[in-house]
């Protein structure tokens, strides 16, 4: 019998740097599908790789995009590249199932040109636009800006209008593709991003990652101007230069849009010693880091789009164990429930309190990092959600999973991730060795382990 093919594609971020769409694609290779994936290079990508079973074809990204007429070339651009590589594609593995990554909603119109051939379209919706918009530039003023905003909602519109399946990353999106889309809510299923905990778990970091700090803050994500990732400045200016928290310092990991204003911004402030920005890295940086921090920082303060989003780092943070502080937004406080600290959305002065109040209580962070690791991996791990993803497909392809698919994973637990033998090695799970482990993290700024 020939498996299910699907083609998934992604303009955002290159895979497998997009860790939810990776996860994806393991889920369905898991069980037996066919995938493959076109996106964009990233620095050193080649054309075409087949990882894991994946073959990944991508294309040389357009230009940085400047102003309203930079944008759309940068999507003319990758959308007229995607479809030459769909066709590719179609030659040389074949595809039953498009499924389309937002942002942006553009990739509708190419659903509809292979509907023809009997192709089915899942939208896998990451953002909502308009609120993105709204989020950057206020509400609509001038002609052109609520043109911009209209033809936002039309595409949107036209994609969940051509979709078979909606797939949303939390309740907050299911309820505005019901609403605003117009879905039948049985064509709409959750998908949240959570983390593989088998494979995101504290490891002994290497003392190197803390750099003898007293006490280390991290940061991890996208920094675009919607991320306020300028708030993890703020905080430790704050803290440093007028609470006198001299020993404090702060990992900023990621890239985006606002990285070199981030780091002007910083030498302004004074705080080059006290903030590393790191740039791109990888999941074993990641994780080193992730394990050498006392806090996780969650910046992003509310607005049209940040409250109802789910954001990766805050779940990240708890798969390593790190008690985080974020301002209080919907989404943010359903992921982290009584596992985080939350402030009101834009006071500084609040922020820096429940900091403080973090570094010198121990048994707190203790108390906080145990919650995370065990609410991350009991409610929000991703072998659940892989199973409703799967299900999506299964349901579109009448592919229903027989018994020798449900012996495998994601119906099935998979061993743990191992270190490798010259690696770092993971912390127990246990509460006592976890619990110890999260104590040890800021004494004498030494590392652990």
């Amino acid at each position: 019998m020939r498996h299910p093919r699907v083609l998934i594609i992604v303009q955002n971020l290159p895979v497998p740097l997009d860790r939810r769409v990776w996860l994806e694609c393991q889920a369905l290779t898991a069980q037996g599908y066919r995938v493959s994936v076109i996106c964009p290079k990233g620095p050193g990508d080649p054309r075409f790789e087949v990882i894991d079973g994946v073959a990944i074809y991508k294309y040389r990204p357009a230009p940085e995009a400047q102003g309203v007429m930079g944008f759309v070339v940068e999507f003319v651009w990758s959308w007229i590249r995607t479809a030459l590589l769909s066709l590719r594609v179609r030659r040389e593995r074949g595809f039953d199932v498009i499924q389309a990554c937002n942002p942006p909603d553009t990739y509708w119109l190419l659903a509809r040109l292979w509907r023809t051939r009997g192709v089915r379209f899942v939208f896998d919706q990451h953002d909502l636009n308009p609120e993105l918009f709204l989020s950057r530039f206020g509400a609509p003023k001038s002609l052109g800006q609520r043109i911009q905003y209209r033809g936002l909602v039309w595409l949107e519109h036209m994609t969940y209008r051509t979709a078979d399946r909606v797939i949303s990353t939390n309740g907050s999106y299911k309820k505005v593709a019901e609403t605003r889309g117009g879905r039948d809510p049985a064509t709409v299923t959750i998908v949240r991003s959570g983390p593989d905990t088998t494979v995101m778990r504290p490891v002994y970091p290497d003392p190197e990652f803390r750099a003898g700090a007293e006490h280390l803050l991290v940061y991890l994500g996208i920094m675009g101007p919607q991320d306020n990732v300028d708030v993890v400045l703020e905080l430790v200016d704050e803290l440093v230069h007028r609470r006198g928290r001299t020993g404090v310092r702060a990992v900023v990991m990621g890239f985006g849009d606002c990285l070199e204003e981030l780091k002007a911004r910083s030498s302004e402030l004074a705080l080059d010693e006290y903030v590393l920005f790191t740039g791109r890295v990888g999941l074993a940086t990641i994780a080193q880091y992730l394990s050498a921090a006392d806090i996780g920082i969650g910046p992003d303060e509310k607005s049209p789009l940040n409250d109802v989003s789910t954001m990766n780092k805050t779940m990240e943070y708890m798969a390593y164990a790190l008690p985080s502080v974020s301002f209080d937004l919907v989404e943010t406080r359903m992921s982290g429930g009584d596992a985080a600290l939350y402030v009101p959305s834009g006071d500084l002065g609040s922020f820096a309190d429940a900091v403080e109040s973090l570094l010198d209580d121990t048994q707190r962070r203790v108390f906080l990092g145990l919650a995370a690791r065990q609410r991350v991996a009991t409610e929000l791990d991703w072998r659940a959600q892989a199973q409703s993803y799967v299900g999506v497909f299964d349901d579109l392809t009448e592919n229903a999973p027989d018994e020798e698919r449900r012996a495998n994973w994601p119906f099935q637990p998979r061993p743990a991730a191992q270190s490798a033998e010259d690696g770092p090695r993971f912390v127990g799970l246990d509460s006592d060795e976890l619990g110890s482990f999260i104590a040890a993290r800021a004494r004498s700024g030494d590392g652990v382990g």
